[in-house]
């Protein structure tokens, strides 16, 4: 690295030397126009005398013509006197101060402008070089074990009741004892991602996965990839990567894993394959869709590094949805996971599951599908007066979205309040 910096050096002290010189001597190569216009003078001498001797033009054609350059001679050599002190030369004051400027502004000028678009320490790469670079990052990155440790525990959700979180606990105990039962290990993973126990709620996404077998299918896996990379702190690992591809295996147009996907080789030094897992995603994607926010904050720089010229983000306008993460909040296959538990404690978890929904919806948003699920959640409780006054209030949410209202629609349907 030090002789890079002390060759840099010398060439630029060289340049800007040559450089200098040159405005401090401010000489021009040629003459200046009146020496021009003597050379041209005489040459037409030579050739009328040639012309002469030819018998081209008559003896006193060719003398009148070289009287008249000869008097065009006399002037041009007139003016050119008057200048030749100051023929082809500068001012010697501008060029000393031409130079001055110039020194410091080539020198600084090339070592900012290096800082900015170099890498000091990094030898010319080629393409080819750089994907095997990219590669060998990719098969060496840390285990999901070493990102967890690095990530340190998640931060628990604060606005979590101590009733609730006591009957997670007695869920996890319940599970425990049957860790076969499907439905518990479904409710277990969404309680466990609700108050951010994002390992804990990979490894019941896991016996989800492993009790469900062949039947398992791309939500299953994408829910399970989701819950690992957020307990690594957002990082793709190895493991996680696998799951992702089963997700994609079984269904390629699956949302969840084909972001995750473009984030892993974003990681690993490959934006030109990020770029290209992104951008028919996003074009794709609904403005709902979780994901559209993380690529849009991503893609324009994924674009620059990629080499892809003139890329400008697409507007944001409804499109299809695709699958999605992990919603929370109950769904009837949840409540119906509760139970073995009793009536009380059962009713109060739902209860519990339902108002953070509620309460999330009402001040940020959310998908239809999520409007859905809530109003799904009020008919089962069997209150049938809140289903009803959420399902006007996603009227109002979804106007002029056909899709979405429809969403939302089914929802209200399979709660018996519409036809």
């Amino acid at each position: 690295m030090t002789t890079f910096w002390i060759v840099t050096a010398v060439l630029a002290i060289v340049v800007s030397a040559t450089l200098g010189m040159a405005l401090l001597r401010g000489r021009r190569p040629e003459g200046d126009a009146g020496d021009y216009d003597l050379r041209v003078y005489r040459d037409q001498l030579r050739e009328i005398a040639r012309d002469a001797e030819r018998g081209v033009i008559a003896p006193e054609e060719a003398e009148r013509l070289r009287t008249e350059v000869s008097r065009r001679i006399l002037a041009a050599d007139a003016s050119a006197g008057g200048a030749a002190s100051d023929a082809g030369r500068q001012p010697a004051r501008l060029g000393a101060v031409a130079a001055a400027v110039m020194a410091p502004a080539l020198i600084g000028g090339g070592y900012g402008l290096y800082l900015q678009l170099g890498a000091p320490g990094y030898g010319d790469l080629a393409l080819a070089d750089r994907k095997a670079a990219a590669e060998q990052a990719r098969e060496t990155r840390p285990t999901q074990a070493a990102a967890e440790q690095q990530a340190g525990p998640g931060t628990p959700a604060a606005d979590a009741s101590p009733d609730y979180l006591d009957l997670v606990t007695k869920l996890r105990t319940a599970v425990q004892e049957r860790p076969d039962d499907l439905q518990g290990q479904v409710l277990l993973a969404r309680s466990e991602a609700a108050l951010g126990n994002y390992v804990a709620a990979y490894e019941a996404q896991e016996n989800i996965v492993r009790i469900k077998g062949d039947e398992a299918t791309a939500r299953d896996y994408a829910d399970l990839a989701d819950m690992m990379i957020l307990a690594a702190g957002g990082y793709v690992s190895p493991e996680a990567e696998r799951v992702l591809e089963a997700a994609l295996t079984r269904d390629p147009q699956n949302g969840v894993a084909r972001y995750y996907g473009g984030l892993m080789w974003a990681q690993t030094g490959r934006p030109d394959a990020a770029f290209r897992l992104w951008e028919p995603l996003l074009r794709d994607s609904a403005p709902t869709d979780p994901w559209v926010p993380p690529i849009r904050a991503q893609i324009e720089e994924m674009a620059y590094r990629a080499g892809v010229q003139n890329f400008s983000l697409p507007p944001l306008e409804d499109g299809p949805a695709q699958t999605g993460p992990a919603l929370p909040g109950p769904s009837a296959g949840d409540m119906e996971a509760a139970q073995d538990m009793s009536p009380e404690a059962r009713q109060e978890m739902i209860r519990g599951m339902v108002a953070r929904l509620s309460d999330r919806l009402a001040t940020e948003g959310g998908s239809p599908e999520e409007w859905a699920r809530l109003i799904a959640a009020y008919a089962v409780l069997g209150n049938e007066g809140q289903a009803i006054a959420i399902w006007d209030d996603a009227k109002e949410v979804f106007a002029g979205n056909d899709e979405a209202l429809e969403t939302v629609r089914e929802g209200a349907r399979n709660a018996g309040l519409v036809q």
